[in-house]
């Protein structure tokens, strides 16, 4: 290997590292050796398009737009707002989502039925009045229903258009019906398990959707301020950027959002595709010399 293949390496996972800490905590290490090393028979078999999906870059993306959505929901943003403690701890937020997708998509069923335990058990516990005094309570089935469909259309709406290896129409439905699986695991009522019934449940959720003044401020505090060191934030910048623009035109509207011209937009989108891109290349797991 000679120098600048050498360097290359080092670069590679430089970053790799960096991302991973960031993404997976001080426990990632730990919980990839387990999901990944332990034997015993899985949710999701090697080739479910729910690991092609959770396994890109792409998910950075997608999942910045997630939680954009899904803060439509004025009992889901109460609650998130109450409870979750975004502001606070960020980082520890992201952590814990992303252990419990990788245990759900890649680990035992055992482990992945834990995780879904471990959540419902949180859940149960999270409840409250919104400012205008609506009741919300974290374990209703329907308001589970919605941040499920949200997650859903983001992370496949990004991987189809940053992924390495966009799904076909049948991986598309396939990926669907394997989130429907967590999802009923989660509590969620009738989860759509393909395209046309995704796209069904989120225009019936729509008479629900509102900006609130908490809404606005976490898409505020997701795009403009996040706890970042400075070298981190062009990068990231770029991913909220397409975050943004991958949203439904009401979805900018409501949350105040400039709306991007078609020149813009299609500026946007190769950075996306390049990020996501680097991002792929310093996480991919090191090739074995022949």
């Amino acid at each position: 290997m000679d120098s600048s293949m050498r360097a290359a390496s080092r670069l590679r996972e430089r970053l790799g590292s960096a991302v991973f800490a960031r993404v997976a905590g001080p426990a990632g290490p730990q919980n990839r050796a387990l999901i990944h090393g332990t034997p015993g028979p899985r949710w999701f078999g090697p080739d479910r398009p729910i690991r092609a999906v959770h396994g890109d870059a792409s998910m950075f993306i997608g999942g910045l737009r997630a939680l954009l959505l899904q803060s439509l929901h004025p009992l889901a943003m109460a609650a998130v707002e109450a409870h979750s403690g975004y502001r606070g701890d960020p980082w520890g937020r992201l952590q814990r989502t992303s252990t419990f997708l990788a245990v759900t998509t890649y680990g035992t069923a055992d482990h992945a039925q834990q995780a879904v335990d471990r959540v419902r058990s949180v859940h149960a516990q999270v409840r409250g009045v919104t400012r205008s005094g609506e009741p919300y309570e974290a374990a209703d089935p329907h308001l589970l229903g919605w941040v499920h469909v949200a997650e859903v259309d983001s992370f496949l709406l990004a991987h189809q258009r940053y992924g390495a290896e966009p799904l076909d129409g049948a991986g598309y439905d396939g990926y669907i019906a394997d989130m429907s699986r967590v999802a009923e695991a989660l509590g969620v009522a009738d989860p759509p398990r393909n395209r046309k019934e995704l796209v069904a449940r989120i225009g019936a959720y729509r008479g629900e959707l509102r900006p609130t003044e908490e809404a606005r401020e976490a898409a505020r505090f997701i795009l403009l301020h996040p706890p970042l060191p400075w070298a981190a934030r062009a990068p990231y910048a770029v991913l909220a950027a397409n975050s943004v623009a991958t949203l439904p035109r009401w979805a900018r509207t409501s949350l105040g959002l400039p709306r991007l011209s078609g020149v813009a937009e299609a500026c946007v989108t190769p950075t996306g595709g390049a990020l996501t891109a680097a991002i792929r290349w310093a996480m991919a797991p090191p090739r074995r010399p022949l």
